[in-house]
């Protein structure tokens, strides 16, 4: 599928500088630009490819100013980071969009209900009473436990597993190994060592448009639900316990994890590798520095680092100190040799 410049300037309310007619049939990087490509210049440090890239199409701000000769058409846009993304949405739409039917061989059961526009792939599995809303997609390999609701226009990739009693909102995409409503870890300590494991009666609520990435688990509630709110990001390799609730837009990086009943606010931004404690309230448009471990609450707009986790300003100095130590204990040793010099001289001086 081909894409005129003048046409995609249109979608994204730009203006075209060069060749209008000029076609292109997929993307590429600016730096390994190729014809019939578009490509996009939005961080100025990337400014040098643009005068040698082979791209047919770059697409660029409004505020951009070539220094030199430019082959490629530009499209300038308000933001040309913003404007690429949009593109690319409406390219998998129309790629997703080719996907529609049920494949063979499936397992659906007579109560579930299959709402039109749906695609099915081979060997997914659809319990009692499922409900998957217009327009979503299952992929091959895909397993729906019992009394799943499903909304509209959802994605689930090969090999996701939903299980029995799970809501998902419209428009929310599960990729690939992606686990939903697994039992929460939960057990009780027996007077001979061993342990009890609590039932997990709970369920998983998925508000709209929340995008899970691949094998995160997000665990059922040992009753009552674990709720993520629309909008929400969860990345790769992600671990959220029972109960937890995480706010609206709130975005969360790989290898997170998170303990039991915790709740985090809108708008948070979790970078990789964080820790929480069970139990904990994290406020409104927080930020998490990587590999922080967070055992405390955390008010509004905090920025925390380091492990345990504390103010960014503080983390900072404490960086600071600890890369000098190497240097404060040559100094110190000195300071002690200085030291036995002087009582050395003092002694033979006495005598």
């Amino acid at each position: 599928m081909e894409f005129k410049a003048t046409d995609i300037a249109s979608f994204l309310n730009g203006e075209v500088v060069g060749d209008g007619n000029v076609k292109v049939s997929g993307v590429s990087k600016i730096e390994e630009g190729q014809p019939g490509t578009l490509s996009f210049l939005a961080n100025p440090k990337y400014e040098n490819y643009i005068y040698n890239t082979s791209s047919s199409i770059v697409l660029v701000n409004r505020t951009f100013k070539p220094k030199s000769e430019v082959k490629a058409t530009l499209i300038k846009v308000d933001d040309a980071y913003q404007a690429f993304a949009s593109l690319l949405d409406l390219y998998m739409q129309a790629k997703q969009n080719t996907r529609k039917g049920i494949e063979s061989p499936v397992s659906i059961h007579e109560t579930a209900t299959i709402e039109t526009d749906v695609y099915i792939g081979a060997f997914a599995s659809i319990g009692r009473n499922v409900k998957v809303g217009k327009g979503s997609k299952i992929f091959p390999q895909v397993f729906i436990g019992d009394n799943v609701s499903v909304g509209e226009n959802c994605i689930f990739y090969a090999g996701v597993k939903v299980y029995d009693d799970s809501v998902i909102g419209n428009d929310c995409i599960l990729h690939s190994g992606t686990v939903i409503g697994s039992d929460g870890f939960g057990f009780a300590p027996q007077e001979d060592g061993t342990y009890k494991k609590i039932p997990q009666i709970g369920n998983v609520i998925l508000e709209d448009n929340v995008e899970i990435g691949a094998n995160t688990a997000i665990d059922c509630g040992t009753f009552g639900s674990t709720i993520i709110r629309k909008g929400a990001k969860i990345d790769n390799l992600v671990q959220i316990a029972h109960n937890c609730e995480i706010g609206e837009n709130t975005v969360i990086a790989g290898q997170t994890g998170m303990a039991g009943t915790t709740k985090v606010g809108k708008n948070c931004k979790f970078a990789g590798q964080v820790g929480l404690a069970g139990h904990l309230t994290i406020g409104n448009n927080v930020q998490i520095g990587a590999q922080s471990g967070v055992s405390k609450s955390i008010k509004d707009n905090e920025i925390v680092l380091s492990s345990p986790a504390v103010n960014y300003r503080e983390a900072i100095k404490t960086y600071t100190i600890i890369r000098n130590l190497p240097k404060l204990r040559e100094e110190l040793i000195q300071l002690q040799k200085d030291v036995e010099s002087l009582k050395l001289a003092k002694n033979a001086g006495s005598k």
